[in-house]
């Protein structure tokens, strides 16, 4: 997982920072938080990321807490994803 930001290394506070844009591209996820920071993980190593459709793994819906895969029944907080615990293995 990265996260990028040119004023903060720190990364996102989940508690104060929100969710803009999430989507899927080339086996990654990436997040734009309103804060600027980026945040990114592999579809690899969550069973139901990585073998899923491609339009299902980037029919993304974001949550105040989180990204929820309606399709898939899949959901990962922003905790989570920023503490790399985005697999279920």
């Amino acid at each position: 997982m990265t996260t990028s930001n040119s004023s903060d290394k720190n990364g996102p506070n989940t508690l104060a920072d929100r969710a803009l844009k999430a989507w899927h591209e080339r086996g990654m996820i990436f997040v734009r938080f309103a804060s600027g920071h980026e945040a990114s993980f592999p579809t690899k190593g969550n069973p139901r990321l990585e073998s899923a459709a491609e339009e299902d793994v980037g029919c993304i819906e974001i949550s105040p807490f989180g990204l929820h895969w309606p399709t898939l029944y899949e959901d990962l907080s922003f905790a989570g994803i920023l503490e790399r615990r985005y697999g279920q293995r």
